[in-house]
């Protein structure tokens, strides 16, 4: 199998594994979801230095700072989906409010809510 292949491949089955039951996005060019599913799942994602619950944890982080909202709400169900528990996301939304402003921990609370009820945690 080549090494494309295979990216795709490991890329295409931990997309899966954790965007499962996430809200769809906007469907991407073909050669950026080539690049998203290769490289960013296939090869990224899947280094050795980081577990994947670190990896979601910090990807969750970054797109609380930068109030990326509709990417929180498929992410903060991929953090779910990889075991990492509601209380460390409510506690990664607190670290980086004094960080990043309070607006953007305010509004990643609400999509949290939206997508992870408290009762489901």
């Amino acid at each position: 199998m080549s090494d494309s292949n295979e990216k795709r491949d490991k890329g295409v089955a931990l997309a899966k594994k954790i965007l499962e039951g996430s809200p769809r996005g906007t469907r991407l060019p073909k050669k950026f979801g080539k690049y998203t599913v290769e490289h960013l799942f296939g090869d990224v994602w899947q280094g050795e230095e980081m577990s994947l619950e670190e990896r979601s944890l910090i990807t969750c982080t970054m797109l609380v700072a930068l109030n990326r909202e509709a990417e929180q709400r498929i992410h903060f169900v991929g953090a779910k989906n990889l075991g990492v528990p509601r209380d460390k996301i409510e506690g990664m939304i607190t670290q980086a409010a004094h960080y990043a402003g309070w607006p953007v921990a305010a509004s990643a609370f609400r999509v949290l809510a939206e997508v992870w009820p408290e009762d489901e945690a």
